[in-house]
């Protein structure tokens, strides 16, 4: 058995970290709500997850190998991807595809898309990095981004089909960082705009 960089002492900073940027943002711009700090809160424990599970395990103590770099990544499309690997890569960034249009409303779709595929190649890039270099337990997966990409396009998705429903637009607004002050036509994202 290995020793492990223990995980919550990296993972507990940078959630408070995130979450105390993101409240001070509420506050500054006025716009501190408790559905507001909800998604604060949500982003916070997102990111720190995320770290917390594509990230570590990072061993202390494994022993030094000559593996070559080719054993930490996997380059080849749908080769050794299973189902499962599919299921929960959508799953993982659904929030991305919520929370961002939430606390970010002025971007536009491919913005957040873009923004997801930016956040899934980091990930591949720092699980080859602490695989390759810090003996860490991830391989990066050329196969990984195209589903993160996709669940972040399945969370803008709902959360359009939300904003649009009568019976939840105005709970939605509720959470958005942007103040209300009357209804007015969708934005050119399709979405409704009450600012």
């Amino acid at each position: 058995m290995f020793g492990e960089v223990p995980v919550l002492p990296v993972v507990m900073p940078l959630g408070a970290a995130v979450f105390g940027v993101a409240a001070w943002h509420l506050k500054r711009r006025g716009l501190l709500t408790a559905p507001r700090v909800a998604v604060a809160l949500a982003l916070a424990v997102y990111s720190a997850g995320i770290v917390a599970n594509t990230v570590f395990p990072i061993f202390l103590d494994k022993p030094a190998s000559s593996t070559p770099w080719t054993q930490f990544v996997n380059v080849t499309l749908g080769t050794g991807y299973e189902l499962a690997d599919a299921v929960m890569n959508v799953c993982v960034f659904v929030p991305v595809g919520m929370l961002v249009p939430l606390a970010v409303p002025r971007w536009s779709w491919l913005r957040v898309l873009t923004g997801a595929t930016g956040l899934s190649l980091g990930i591949e890039m720092s699980q080859y990095a602490t695989a390759h270099l810090l003996a860490g337990g991830h391989i990066a997966d050329v196969n990984d981004p195209a589903f993160n990409v996709g669940g972040a396009a399945l969370g803008l998705l709902l959360l359009t089909a939300l904003a649009r429903a009568p019976v939840t637009a105005r709970l939605v607004d509720k959470f958005r960082w942007t103040e209300v002050v009357g209804q007015s036509e969708p934005d050119h994202r399709g979405m409704p705009s009450r600012e």
